[in-house]
């Protein structure tokens, strides 16, 4: 399958205080993954197989979880061609 880009943000149900360290180890999941990321302000990009991408959101799911959320919310965005898509032919010419 060619490549997919998938926008994750995920907002643990925790104190404010532990807001970022939960969302720090998603970011460590998406990293320790392998796939080609980009953390961003509001969100994290991922480039990759969409099967994949997707099974990294839904274990995010989990991480949330098992570091202290009573429940999140993950607010997801996809784009999928068949010919495949970038990271970088979004925003190379902004850079």
């Amino acid at each position: 399958m060619a490549n997919a880009n998938i926008g994750l943000q995920v907002i643990p149900s925790v104190s404010e205080e532990y807001v970022y360290g939960v969302v720090d180890q998603v970011i460590q999941l998406i990293q320790d993954s392998g796939v080609k990321y980009e953390v961003g302000p509001l969100e994290t990009t991922m480039e990759g197989d969409l099967d994949e991408l997707m099974d990294i959101v839904k274990e995010a799911q989990k991480v949330c979880i098992q570091s202290g959320a009573g429940s999140v919310i993950s607010m997801v965005k996809i784009q999928y061609r068949p010919e495949g898509v970038s990271m970088d032919e979004k925003v190379e010419k902004h850079r």
